[in-house]
Order: structure tokens, then C-alpha cells, then sequence
């Protein structure tokens, strides 16, 4: 076996794959073979670091040097420099967004040293790829002491006296419903993972399969154990290629080691796994939909009850999970649920996982203790607001969540407060708003996915959510009138009270937040005729100042449609009825004369 003096990490997660990884990683892997050091230097392929903007993303152990934004011509100088002649490459390092100090190891990053990661504990760590190094981090070892040790009753009483709860939304406890599971008479009993996950910048169960896949099977086996079943399936999404192809990989693996299949470790117990690959809608987040799909029929809701656990697939008892739930089974087992109880708050225990996106220094997935503060997150953790911007809003809970203010900064993140802001934990997407954004366009985007991804079966949700994407396109195209807010509001509640599933009874939460929170920012839409933000292009409009305009011209220059005219070393003048609002004129003004009216 060899022993190497370096350790070369390189993110593979999706993201980083978009920006380039493979090739900064075959530049790490040529240069340090041309040099001579690949007796001595190993690259390892990992999954998300969760660093999702500075991608490629380099570390160097044991060093723990981070390096960032790495382009191929850049591994070569590394492997030069930092490798080679023990000399750290500066200008590859992160620099902090607050101090604006450069931070050379990844133990000083404040995105990380103020985590705690449980579901993403080797994500970023391991190559996913290689079987031997998940075994390596205490892999399977879970399953073996639960075949060998517990009882079926034994494990779902560890889950429920650990106080997990669903990470994909709804927060229902997961012991309870693996107690439901177990207790339901059926000849044949089947464990799911959900990994359908759409929500708009959510990406949690993506990476976990992408850089931890086993972790995921050794807990759906686990959960047969549990339950009685025999037979699993992890459902995901066809937009998630390189997850479908390592868990692929990993269940071929498993297999071939004797972790799946029959007598497993000796045992009695048999646990088989599939994976099916839906179309990518969004309703199939819906477990009853989800379900249907599996079965290869239409993706649609029923009503509940029966639920699953009594009556799911096939018509048998049916646990399902979401991938970030089941991530989270095997440290309890190897840890206990005592240790696990112990992290968050009273009702919501253990870790969450977030995705932030949006206006945001820090955007990617970070994963910290529940009952964390959303300023803690935002202005700790994700290093707060670029560009000298304010906190506007935060979207949690996706499309079917609602925003928090400046005035909840102090909140804390879990599910029973949430809910009572009026908003919701959700899968854990979480969308950072600064100043410069229209709440009233924020709606109708939110609107516009859900109303475009309703399955139609039910009419509140199809007909109902399309009247009110109908008024808030009239509102952001300058053609709102008195009465709309109200009908708004009477349209959300209807549709909240007689939806058929989570999808239609959850779509109006961001109308109905922003109204809450913003409601004058809508009249000023409707009144006013001004879009406050100065986003919805047919409420804005430009204009130059006398006071501060040079006459350069550099306004006239750039406007596309010959709007803007004047004379060298004069007030230039923007004809608004030739002014398509692009904005260019006053991106381009150095002087600060182009304002929007």
C-alpha cells in the first residue's frame, strides 16, 4: 500500500463539474506525473465541498490549504509551487467577504467552522465512487450492529427516541411513521427514497447522492430491517445525471460486497434496491404522485387517507423518506439517539441542511443545528450581503414557503417557528433577498412555477392558481387596479382550504407572505404605476440629471434604440417614447446622471 506525503481533494459535485473540474483535476494529474511526485501525491475525486460559487474547488491535505476558482493553467502552478516547492499559491485563496483578509486554510473558514455536518458528513471528503473509503468512515457499520444487535423494534425505537424528523418538508416524525410502517399487516412491504427534488435553487438530496450514495442505501437497508420490507426504490429525477450514475454504481457495489441481497452479514434478512428515474415534475415530490409514478402511472395526488404506510405501493405499506432523512439514520445508530437528541432544539432535533442562493457572499449548501438564528445564517455562516447591500428577505421552503424580514432576523430556524412566521421549513432551500428585488415579481415567480407544474387534477389548483398568476402579471406589467389585493387574498384562501394536495394548498404561501410583509410595495405597483425595486421594466423609466450629467455621451453611445441625444459637453436627454428600458444607459454612465424615474 502506498503512503503518500499530500492529499489533492477536487470537487466533483455538479456544480463544480459545470465549471470546469475535470479538466482542472487531469491539469493536477498530468503536472504532478510530469514532476514526478504521483509516488507521493494522490488526487482523490470527491463529492460537493458545498462551496457552489467557487467552483472548481482545490484542498490540500494536510496542509488544509483552500483554493478557489481553480482553472487548469492554475492546478499547474499549484502543483509547482505549493507541491513541489512548498510555496502556497496566494492569489488561488478564498478571501473573506467580511474582512476582505485572505484565508489559506479551510479550518478558518467561517463557512465552515460554523457547521456541523451530520447528513453531509462525507460529502467532500470521500470519492463517492470508491466503495472502501466510505467503509473507511465507519461505512455499513451501522447495518452490521443493527443485524446483529437490535431488533426491528429495537431500531424504530432509537429513531423515535432520537426526535428525527422528515427533512422533506412536512417534519412528521420519522420514527412514528417507520412505527406505522412496521405495525400495517401486508404480505409485502417496500422502503422508497424520495430524491425528487424540485424546488427552485434546492440541491441538498442531489449532492448527498451525488457524494455520499451509500450512505443512502446502508440507511434504506437499515429501514427494511425496520419495517419488514424486502424490496426498496430510490426515486430521483432524470435532471440529476451524475447522482443517478454513482448511486447506480454504489448499489452495484454493495451488492457485489454482500451488502445487498440475500442473508445479508450473515442474517436472515434480504434487502434488494432500485432506482427509478422520473421526468422531472415537480408534483412527483408528493408522495402519493411519487408513488403512482413508480408504478409507471401518471404522477398524481390521491386523497389520504389511506396513507402509504398503510396502503402504498402496489397497495402495500410503503415507507417513504427523503434522501436528506435517511442521511441522517446511520450516525444515530453508530452514536445513539441520546447524542443526536441532544443537537437543535426541544421539537425539532439534529442537523438541517440549507441551499442558499440569491443575493448572498456565501452561496451553497451548509448544514448547522437546528434552532440556528437567520442572521446567524446569513450574516455568519454565508459572510452576508455583497456589494455595501441591505437585507431584504429571505424565501424558506421553496415555492411552497413564504419570506422573512429584516424583523426576524433574530427567529429561529426550525419547524414549529417557522410555520408560526407564516412560512416553512421545507425541503431547505433558502433564498437571500437584498434591497434591489421586487417582492411583488418574487410572487409571481413562485406562482409561475407551481402554477406551471400543477398535475390539473384538482381545480382550485389549476384553474385557481392560474386567475392569480393572471393578476400579478397585470400588477408587474403596470396594469393593476383596485380591487387586486383583495382578490388575491380571496383566491389564496380558497385555494389553501381546497386544494387536493401539498402542492395547491401550499401555493399562495408566497402571495400571501409578501403581502403581509410588503403590501405597500404592491400598491405602489397598482396605484402608483412604480415598481419601488425598479425591476418590472414596464413601471420603470430613466432619466439623466441635469446637475450631474458631463455631456460625455458615452449614454448615447450604448442605448440601442437612438433614445438618448444631445451635445457634447451638454445635458443629454432620454426621448421616453423611443426608451425601451434596458437599463444600458445608466450602467454605463460614469458619473452617476442616469437614474430611474
Amino acid at each position: 500500500m502506498s503512503v503518500y506525503r499530500s492529499h489533492v481533494l477536487v470537487c466533483a459535485g455538479a456544480g463544480c463539474v459545470s465549471s470546469g473540474c475535470v479538466l482542472t483535476e487531469n491539469a493536477l494529474v498530468d503536472e504532478i506525473t510530469t514532476l514526478g511526485l504521483d509516488k507521493e501525491i494522490k488526487v482523490i475525486e470527491t463529492g460537493c465541498i458545498g462551496t457552489c460559487d467557487l467552483g472548481p474547488v482545490v484542498l490540500v491535505y494536510p496542509d488544509g490549504v483552500f483554493y478557489s476558482k481553480v482553472a487548469p493553467e492554475d492546478a499547474r502552478e499549484i502543483v509547482r509551487e505549493h507541491l513541489y516547492k512548498g510555496r502556497v499559491v496566494q492569489r488561488l485563496l478564498y478571501k473573506d467577504p467580511l474582512s476582505s483578509q485572505l484565508v489559506q486554510t479551510y479550518g478558518e473558514m467561517e463557512f465552515f467552522n460554523r457547521q456541523l455536518r451530520i447528513a453531509l458528513r462525507n460529502t467532500g471528503v470521500i470519492n463517492p465512487e470508491i466503495l472502501e473509503e466510505y467503509i473507511a468512515r465507519d461505512g455499513y457499520e451501522a447495518l452490521a450492529r443493527v443485524l446483529t444487535e437490535m431488533s426491528p423494534q429495537d431500531v424504530i425505537n432509537a429513531i423515535k427516541a432520537s426526535g428525527l424528523r422528515g427533512r422533506g418538508g412536512g417534519g412528521f416524525s420519522t420514527g412514528l411513521k417507520w412505527q406505522f410502517t412496521h405495525d400495517a399487516p401486508g404480505a409485502q412491504k417496500y422502503v422508497v427514497c424520495n430524491a425528487d427534488e424540485g424546488d427552485p435553487g434546492a440541491f441538498m438530496d442531489r449532492s448527498i447522492l451525488e457524494g455520499d450514495p451509500h450512505s443512502i442505501i446502508e440507511a434504506m437497508a437499515i429501514a427494511a430491517y425496520a419495517v419488514g420490507a424486502e424490496q426498496g426504490y430510490v426515486y430521483v429525477r432524470a435532471e440529476y445525471p451524475l447522482a443517478v450514475r454513482r448511486l447506480q454504481q454504489a448499489i452495484e457495489q454493495a451488492k457485489s460486497y454482500g451488502f445487498l441481497g440475500q442473508g445479508i452479514f450473515g442474517s436472515e434478512f434480504s434487502f434488494d434496491l432500485s432506482i427509478r428515474v422520473g421526468a422531472g415534475a415537480f408534483v412527483c415530490g408528493e408522495e402519493t404522485a411519487l408513488l403512482a409514478s413508480i408504478e409507471g402511472r401518471r404522477g398524481e395526488p390521491k386523497p389520504r387517507p389511506p396513507f402509504p404506510a398503510v396502503k402504498g405501493l402496489w397497495g402495500m405499506p410503503t415507507l417513504i423518506n427523503n434522501v436528506e432523512t435517511y442521511a441522517n439514520i446511520c450516525p444515530i445508530i453508530l452514536h445513539g439517539a441520546e447524542w443526536y437528541s441532544r443537537i437543535g432544539t426541544e421539537k425539532s432535533k439534529g442537523t438541517k441542511v440549507f441551499a442558499v442562493a440569491g443575493n448572498i457572499n456565501n452561496t451553497g449548501l451548509v448544514e448547522v443545528p437546528m434552532g440556528v438564528t437567520l442572521r446567524q445564517l446569513v450574516f455568519g455562516v454565508c459572510g452576508g450581503i455583497p456589494n455595501g447591500r441591505t437585507f431584504k428577505a429571505a424565501q424558506t421552503g421553496g415555492p411552497s414557503g413564504g419570506c422573512l424580514t429584516e424583523k426576524h432576523l433574530d427567529q429561529s430556524m426550525d419547524y414549529d417557528n417557522l410555520v408560526a412566521l407564516g412560512s416553512m421549513m421545507g425541503s431547505g432551500g433558502l433564498i437571500v433577498m437584498d434591497d434591489s428585488t421586487c417582492m411583488v415579481d418574487i410572487a409571481r415567480f413562485f406562482l409561475d412555477f407551481t402554477q406551471d407544474e400543477s398535475c390539473g387534477k384538482c381545480t382550485p389548483c389549476r384553474i385557481g392558481t392560474k386567475r392569480m398568476l393572471e393578476i400579478l402579471e397585470r400588477i408587474t406589467g403596470g396594469e393593476g387596479r383596485d380591487g387586486d389585493i383583495e382578490a388575491l387574498e380571496r383566491l389564496a384562501r380558497n385555494i389553501k382550504q381546497t386544494s387536493l394536495c401539498g402542492l395547491g394548498q401550499s401555493a399562495p404561501n408566497p402571495v400571501l407572505s409578501t403581502l403581509e410583509h410588503f403590501r405597500d410595495e404592491y400598491q405602489a405597483h397598482i396605484r402608483d404605476k412604480r415598481c419601488p425595486a425598479g425591476v418590472c421594466q414596464s413601471l420603470v423609466s430613466f432619466r439623466i440629471l441635469a446637475d450631474k450629467c458631463r455631456g460625455c455621451g458615452l449614454c448615447a453611445r450604448v442605448c440601442p434604440t437612438a433614445a438618448i441625444s444631445g451635445k457634447p459637453r451638454e445635458t443629454y436627454v432620454i426621448a421616453r417614447n423611443d426608451c425601451v428600458k434596458c437599463g444600458a444607459c445608466m450602467d454605463k454612465c460614469p458619473f452617476g446622471a442616469v437614474i430611474r424615474a
